[in-house]
């Protein structure tokens, strides 16, 4: 059983070259979270005035939500063309390209005219680019997190992908701290610096990258003759139920984080109940802790699989959506704080933690770059406009709308870890523990 469930996993005790390639992906991801999730920001604080400003409050905050779910909508494209590419030319073009793409439609969101400059113009060419960073976005998760997993031991790809997805962490941290800086900057450069500065973080991140190998796995599948022509297509006919698994496991995690954290900094900035540099402390200090917790998240994973986490977390993750808002209509900022860091740490970070490496093992290695990306992404248009459909439910229903969202996204999540197979089993890991004491010594991550 053992051997069978866990072959093309790469080498028992992972390629001498497993933490390089770990620490660049996960560059990557800080560097494609930054750009990625300074936009979400920009668009609660910023892009409702200087691109919509004929429009009320509320609709100016609802045309710059639907923005950003453009970026979101994309995402899936970028997840295909990415998926495609990576399993027929391999994981490490696909993470450079990816980066540069992202990186320049980024710069480019910094050098934007606003609509007090060139009217109508300057809300197409938001969209444009957005829709352009979505593109890369998609792209690049399937790539980092597969060449790290495809590296990394057999009994620590959970601790090893981890650290790839404590880089999304990282880029929020990065992301509002420049932002938490650049607020006292005058007029339009309070959301121009921060998009402008991400060049810089592009250039390290691709000077890393270019070190980082090609993933053994896809070398072994091309030497054995094994790459197909239409990947996507094989993993769409063969593996349909994994792909839909994985966009319900997604959705609680992604589209939950819109709610507990996208929206909800605008819920706490338009109702007066925090200041921005307040909203943005908060979500520093949820980001701060969420680096350290996503890889003990995903660590845990490798000690007792992946599915027990994700029922945990969802099963909680139904109620807390009512306690959330309870916890921040107090008032209080210190319960501010609480609500966001357990929104993140806990009901975020924990099933980002196990996706890692769960998802890369619902799929055959010659199609798993296909099929991951294509769960991980199409679940990114539900979150997408999550921000738009929250603020809807918030008009009609008060916060008890967007509450019982997230509690439903919860509930979606439940449910999907409930049908979707372990992947990292009891007699899995006693034989991999078998095989690595074997193999000889096995160095620990961290």
């Amino acid at each position: 059983m053992g051997e069978a469930a866990i072959t093309m996993r790469g080498v028992v005790n992972g390629t001498p070259q497993r933490k390089r390639v770990a620490v660049g992906s996960g560059v990557g991801a800080v560097i494609e979270t930054y750009d990625f999730i300074g936009f979400g920001t920009a668009a609660a604080l910023y892009f409702g005035t200087a691109f919509f400003p004929g429009s009320d409050p509320v609709t100016g905050t609802l045309l710059s939500f639907a923005t950003l779910g453009v970026g979101f909508a994309a995402r899936p494209i970028g997840g295909i063309i990415g998926g495609h590419l990576g399993d027929r030319v391999g994981r490490k073009p696909v993470l450079v390209a990816s980066l540069i793409v992202m990186g320049l439609a980024t710069f480019a969101i910094g050098l934007l005219p606003t609509y007090a400059m060139v009217g109508i113009l300057a809300p197409i060419l938001l969209v444009v680019v957005r829709i352009i960073q979505g593109l890369a976005f998609g792209a690049e998760w399937g790539g980092a997190i597969l060449m790290t997993y495809e590296h990394a031991p057999w009994r620590l790809k959970g601790g090893f992908t981890g650290i790839v997805q404590a880089g999304f962490p990282v880029g929020l941290l990065l992301a509002n701290l420049v932002f938490l800086v650049s607020v006292h900057l005058p007029g339009d450069w309070a959301w121009r610096v921060p998009f402008l500065a991400s060049i810089l973080l592009v250039i390290v991140g691709l000077i890393i990258r270019a070190k980082v190998p090609e993933s053994p796995v896809f070398e072994d599948v091309k030497a054995e003759g094994k790459v197909l022509k239409a990947p996507l297509i094989e993993v769409i006919k063969t593996d349909w139920g994994n792909i839909l698994r994985g966009i319900g496991l997604r959705v609680a995690e992604t589209a939950g984080y819109a709610v507990s954290i996208t929206y909800l900094i605008s819920y706490l900035n338009t109702n007066k109940i925090t200041e921005s540099w307040q909203t943005l402390t908060a979500l520093c200090i949820a980001a701060g802790i969420g680096i350290f917790a996503t890889w003990g998240w995903a660590r845990l994973t490798d000690i007792i699989g992946r599915r027990p986490l994700y029922l945990i977390v969802t099963a909680m993750g139904v109620f807390w959506g009512f306690l959330m808002f309870l916890g921040v209509n107090t008032a209080v900022y210190p319960m501010v704080i609480v609500v966001i860091v357990l929104s993140y740490a806990v009901f975020q970070n924990a099933l980002a933690g196990a996706q890692g490496a769960w998802f890369p093992e619902l799929f055959n290695a010659n199609t798993r770059t296909s099929g991951a990306s294509l769960a991980y992404q199409i679940s990114a248009m539900v979150s997408g406009f999550t921000p738009f459909i929250t603020t809807l439910l918030f008009g009609a229903f008060g916060w008890v709308g967007p509450a019982s969202l997230f509690a439903l996204y919860a509930l979606v999540g439940f449910i999907a870890a409930i049908v979707t197979p372990e992947t990292w089993t009891k007699a899995q890991r006693a034989y991999a523990k078998q095989a690595s004491d074997e193999a000889g010594a096995l160095e620990p991550v961290g």
